[in-house]
């Protein structure tokens, strides 16, 4: 459900329904789900797109978004995503939390491809939310907006790492869906989710953190790193300093002139890629007096999460507890965070 821009698939294939058989409960009834150009495009990831499915079979029947690979991805990477969204439907079919966006089919065309159904609800991506926000020449979210996400989050990411012993492997913005004014806010996307032990370690010492680079903490970035779910943990602190900030962690470029023409030569130019890798897995900048009082909690939980140290980080139990007590994060007094990082 990411929001990346790609080329739409299937733009040019003759239309036509392709007929799928549903895998998991009880052999179910085949079913019909429309070749892409029937469906509309919701967003793209790495090598998938995502469709809104209409389901015309049921009276009201609610619509689904369905996951497809790529077509026009290189060949040589058609077999990983397809592992990776094989991946990711096991993992979704086990999983049923209000915060993380729920399985409903996995399906097989008979081209071969993979069709992953998932619930929709008219979601927008938080990245889309970011990006309209930002190109209407707003500030940050409202502090209200963000800190329910930081809670409805943080419970998704307790289910995942206490209960079902999962590492997301991949927080940020693109894996957060939102409905209507923030009514419900649920994390997707967990094809690349990594098991955890009993001490919240990566149990396969030969598995590969996949994440996305701006928001890997220090551990993922180095060779040999222990991966904890204080991973996701980093991720989420940047999740919450988009929304502040409505930028991309560690992309800060130098303000130029707003000629649009002249755009795409300003990124080129003012892009340090040297600085850019020194940044990485470290906390970005974050003018807090501009945002003013009411962030004071978010920008107190961004610091906390995103610690270099992991074992600093709070968990996600211990995020939730103290949002909905309204108490201070424990292991580093509140006060001394607001006066390290607020002045």
């Amino acid at each position: 459900m990411a929001s990346n821009t790609c080329t739409d698939e299937g733009a040019f294939k003759t239309p036509k329904t392709a007929r799928v058989k549903r895998f998991g409960s009880n052999g179910g009834t085949p079913i019909t789900i429309p070749a892409s150009p029937f469906m509309k495009k919701l967003g793209c990831g790495t090598g998938v797109n995502v469709y809104l499915m209409n389901r015309m079979e049921k009276l009201n029947a609610s619509p689904w978004a369905v996951k497809k690979i790529n077509s026009k991805c290189a060949s040589k990477q058609v077999a990983v995503y397809q592992k990776r969204l094989n991946e990711e439907a096991k993992v979704l079919k086990g999983i049923n939390h209000p915060n993380i966006v729920g399985f409903r089919a996995f399906a097989t065309a008979k081209d071969g491809s993979k069709c992953l159904a998932m619930e929709y609800g008219g979601e927008q991506s938080l990245n889309d939310l970011i990006e309209k926000r930002r190109e209407d020449g707003l500030k940050a979210f409202p502090a209200a907006n963000i800190e329910k996400v930081a809670l409805h989050v943080a419970r998704g990411l307790q289910y995942l790492h206490n209960e079902k012993k999962l590492l997301h492997g991949d927080m940020k913005s693109c894996n957060v869906v939102i409905k209507g004014d923030f009514e419900t806010v649920k994390i997707c996307d967990v094809g690349v989710s990594l098991q955890l032990d009993e001490n919240m370690r990566v149990s396969d010492p030969k598995a590969d953190y996949i994440g996305t680079e701006p928001w890997k903490p220090k551990e993922a970035l180095e060779e040999g790193g222990e991966i904890s779910d204080k991973a996701d943990i980093f991720a989420y602190g940047l999740t919450l300093w988009e929304m502040m900030t409505l930028a991309m962690p560690h992309l800060e470029m130098l303000e130029g002139d707003d000629d649009e023409e002249d755009e795409e030569d300003s990124v080129e130019v003012s892009f340090d890629e040297d600085a850019y890798y020194e940044r990485l897995g470290t906390r970005p900048a974050l003018d807090t007096e501009a945002l003013g009082g009411s962030y004071r909690r978010m920008v107190e939980l961004f610091c906390l999460c995103t610690e270099e140290d992991p074992k600093k980080r709070p968990s996600a139990a211990q995020i939730v507890q103290a949002l909905e007590s309204n108490a201070p994060l424990e292991k580093t007094p509140a006060e001394f965070v607001w006066e390290i990082f607020w002045f």
